[in-house]
């Protein structure tokens, strides 16, 4: 006897979570081997490195400004902001801090290891929120945040002796990426709480938030690239190597298509069901890193990223479970509740 058909609502939606799923983590896969391979692998016959990180920053953000801009046209909404500039401002500079760090991380530790250490956020996030807005966490939630750390932690301190970096060789090469890397924790976890502040202080739309933040990174980007002399070098790279040229171009693409796939995931599905899709989305893209530009992981490495990811399932399933809502609450995580009425930016 055949099964009845499902119903009409059911199949649209099972389709609109097809559609979600494939364009998260097909661009953010795509975006997060593009990182890499413009940070980590050299160009051309003299194998020359990219070293202009802010660059990279400046390409990304003019796009998605000019995309965010576009948007708010198309839909007739006003342009005009509806906060204080300086406070997109101030979320501009924290933003592209954060996304100079993680450039920069990439040349001295892997991308496995920087993805999986990406998930250590919740404990910056925690303390934001409680500075700033004043948040209250349950013990599940500083159980789960700790041991997702550890998993980070052997994921990172016992790494394999052939995963070198391409600028440095030994230890002081993985200090200074962890440094790095603990730079972009840090201010990560200020950007999305203060985006979160500003959404929920100004009732504003997504895109305007997305328009005034992006248009304030590309003039701080601008003129760092400017200041420090880099921005001609950076040109004359791209100019000399094409291939360069075409990965620049794609990963502003992808990182400007994300953020769009990140809004109606978020808007149609919910944060508990983007959380999931963005864990399963770090899995797919170490596993590709590690194939693609093989990287080889220590059995202390497997043990922590199962910890990690075994970490982050169980929070997403306790998050399913119905509870009391209280005003105090709010469960952090690592993409969750760094995006949670916000999904102006993964930074990946």
């Amino acid at each position: 006897m055949a099964e009845p058909p499902l119903p009409v609502e059911n199949e649209n939606k099972l389709w609109k979570g097809v559609f979600a799923v494939i364009g998260i983590i097909t661009t953010l896969v795509i975006y997060g081997v593009l990182q890499e391979k413009i940070m980590r692998v050299p160009y051309g016959a003299n194998k020359e490195f990219f070293k202009y990180s802010l660059f990279l920053v400046f390409c990304n953000r003019i796009t998605t400004s000019a995309v965010s801009a576009g948007a708010l046209l198309a839909s007739k909404k006003a342009l005009d902001p509806v906060a204080p500039i300086y406070k997109y401002c101030l979320i501009s500079v924290s933003n592209i801090l954060t996304t100079t760090c993680q450039y920069e991380a990439l040349k001295y530790v892997s991308f496995p290891v920087q993805t999986l250490a990406k998930c250590a956020k919740m404990i910056p996030v925690m303390v934001w929120g409680t500075i700033i807005m004043q948040k209250r966490y349950k013990g599940q939630d500083y159980l789960l945040a700790v041991l997702v750390t550890l998993g980070c932690s052997i994921f990172i301190l016992y790494p394999t002796a052939a995963d070198i970096s391409p600028y440095n060789r030994g230890r002081e090469s993985t200090v200074w990426g962890v440094s790095l890397m603990a730079g972009y924790l840090g201010f990560d976890g200020f950007t999305s709480t203060f985006q979160d502040k500003l959404f929920k202080g100004y009732n504003m739309e997504i895109h305007n938030q997305i328009f005034y933040t992006t248009l304030c990174s590309c003039v701080l980007s601008l003129s760092g690239l400017v200041l420090q002399g880099n921005l001609l070098l950076a040109i004359d790279f791209v100019y000399r190597h094409n291939d360069c040229f075409f990965d620049v171009a794609l990963l502003s693409t992808v990182a400007t298509a994300s953020q769009f796939f990140i809004s109606y995931t978020i808007r149609t599905f919910g944060a508990l069901t983007f959380a999931t899709i963005m864990t399963t989305r770090q899995l797919v893209s170490i596993m590709l890193s590690c194939m693609w530009f093989a990287h080889p992981l220590s059995w202390k490495q497997w043990i922590g990223a199962a910890i990690v990811f075994g970490s982050l399932y169980a929070k997403s399933f306790l998050r399913s479970i119905p509870q009391k809502p209280t005003p105090s609450e709010n469960v952090p995580g690592s993409s969750a509740t760094s995006l949670n009425g916000n999904p102006c930016y993964d930074r990946t």
